[in-house]
């Protein structure tokens, strides 16, 4: 069988400015030997010349057509691996190619810049000062030597998952901008800030309480006012002068304050520093949890889906996306970020499922069932319902259902592993002590992963989410092992699955509120990485 000759070979080199055009260069191979060389003397001067004897084909003659075609693949094959190494630079060092692989509108929203902003563990962080260029310590990082990406500042901050259990990042308010230390917490929908109103009860924070002038008061009028007393059930007020708000929380704590409006800095991924109007809360009376004094932080920072959560503020006034993601570093030295905006969201490797907000403005989805290894915990539900699963931040250890979480309980085979169960731990009641556990790395080594079915995709790929043991024990002050899974209807009343930061730690999780559909997957969670970087595996 003949084979197909290579005729040419074409590379085109895109710069790293589209505007100043492209490079075409053009290789051209054929059977025809093209001759650069001075041409033969006339024919008269040949015939006068000598003739000589008859030189013997050479090796390379003898070798006949195969010569040509050894060397057709040795210059193509020199060509491809040019142009292989020419793509890694460009895929390394370059956008171009993104412009050419991906339209900006091919997901049917518009491409606007992102936020990115550091996760600080509760335990470790000390005050950032304000203001441009400063230099300050944060868990011994400055601020000033940070690294970057896409111009956006991407912090490295370590910490643990206990004794504080939360993770809190910074944003910068009113105008001078001021620091306040907010709990990042994808289950609340209003972010609020410690307010001297004046205060009613309030506890000692990191920085000093808000304080809000007549004219940053929201009027009741305001259409985000009506949103919140709407999911508070409380009817408007044709007097009132100010906007008033109370919430409660899942663990008995509540804050009351008025909303207000102010400016709200944020360093864009374009390397902007804008201000921005958000409303937030001015909490002026706080109790139960938040009543601890000191306390680590100012606030909540609510990125839930409703309309006053910040991410949709930010979108409703055309300034991202309304798309979020965080990144918790798993390991005992805590780190992690988290952004506002879509521009570092994988385009591959993500696992995605379908976020069902129903009544709720919680990122909550379903789990159909629940492995402990290879066996299933919970049994099947009355009618084929699936248990709701919330996604929340805000919650330092994870929840599940009375019966998947007694299953779960009785799956442990720790006895033969010389484990004893020690209930003395007041927030943990399920701990085990043995001389064969002195750490997590310990502790993998006894235990399965947890493993949420969410379905099927294309009817044939199961949608799962892994929890390695790390993800659901942690070690107490003791020294124990205790499980991170706590009894959902006993702490909260609860039928529903909540994975809190013990089990979202170690990788990176995106609310994609626009397509409405949630994401993960596993990270160092060191730093974002645009996905642009990467235009030839999109």
């Amino acid at each position: 069988m003949e084979r197909e000759q290579l005729t040419g070979v074409v590379i085109i080199s895109l710069p790293d400015d589209p505007a100043k055009g492209k490079t075409i260069t053009a290789f051209t191979l054929s059977d025809t030997i093209i001759n650069h060389f001075p041409p033969p003397p006339p024919a008269s001067a040949a015939a006068a010349a000598a003739p000589s004897p008859a030189a013997p084909p050479s090796e390379a003659a003898a070798w006949g057509p195969d010569v040509s075609w050894r060397a057709k693949r040795a210059i193509a094959s020199v060509l491809g691996l040019s142009f292989l190494l020419f793509s890694v630079w460009v895929c390394l060092f370059t956008e171009a190619p993104v412009q050419l692989l991906s339209s900006p509108e091919n997901d049917g929203r518009p491409r606007r810049s992102s936020v990115i902003l550091p996760l600080y563990s509760k335990s470790q962080g000390q005050e950032i000062t304000g203001g441009q260029g400063s230099s300050s310590l944060v868990a011994g990082v400055k601020l000033s030597s940070v690294s970057t990406s896409n111009s956006s500042a991407v912090i490295p901050i370590r910490g643990n998952l206990l004794p504080d259990g939360q993770y809190y990042t910074s944003l910068f308010v009113g105008n001078p901008p001021r620091p306040y230390f907010l709990d990042v917490d994808t289950g609340s929908d209003l972010t609020w800030i410690q307010c001297d109103a004046p205060c009613v009860s309030c506890s000692k924070g990191p920085h000093p309480w808000y304080k809000p002038t007549k004219s940053k008061i929201v009027h009741p009028k305001d259409s985000l006012c009506q949103e919140i007393q709407r999911d508070q059930n409380q009817g408007s007020c044709d007097s009132c002068n100010q906007c008033d708000y109370e919430i409660e929380y899942a663990d008995r704590s509540s804050t009351m304050g008025v909303l207000a409006r102010d400016e709200l800095q944020l360093s864009m991924s374009n390397g902007d520093k804008p201000n921005f109007k958000f409303v937030f809360g001015c909490a002026y009376d706080q109790q139960g949890q938040f009543l601890k004094s000191p306390t680590k932080t100012d606030g909540i920072l609510g990125l839930s889906s409703a309309k006053v959560s910040l991410p949709s503020q930010l979108a409703s006034q055309g300034i991202i996306n309304n798309v979020i993601g965080h990144c918790i570093n798993s390991g005992a030295n805590s780190e992690g970020y988290m952004f506002f905006g879509d521009d570092f969201v994988p385009n591959w490797g993500m696992t995605w499922v379908s976020s069902e907000n129903g009544l709720t403005n919680f990122h909550q989805t379903q789990v159909l069932r629940i492995n402990y290894g290879s066996k299933h915990i919970n049994k099947e539900q009355k009618g084929g319902n699936a248990y709701p699963a919330i996604f929340d931040s805000g919650s330092t250890y994870s929840y599940f259902p009375d019966e998947a979480y007694f299953s779960l309980i009785s799956s442990f085979d720790y006895g033969s592993h010389g484990l004893i169960l020690d209930d003395s731990d007041p927030l943990l009641p399920v701990c085990w002590q043995g001389s064969s556990v002195r750490s997590i790395e310990d502790a993998k080594r006894l235990f399965e992963p947890l493993i949420l079915h969410f379905g099927k995709r294309l009817l044939i790929l199961p949608t799962t989410l892994t929890i390695p043991p790390e993800g659901y024990l942690i070690i107490n002050k003791k020294g124990n092992v205790c499980l991170g899974i706590l009894n959902g209807r006993e702490a909260h009343g609860e039928s529903a699955i909540i994975l809190g930061d013990i089990s979202l730690r170690g990788r990176l999780v995106v609310y994609d509120n626009v397509q409405r559909k949630i994401g993960f997957v596993e990270s160092d969670c060191v730093k974002p990485k645009n996905p642009r970087n990467f235009p030839f595996l999109l």
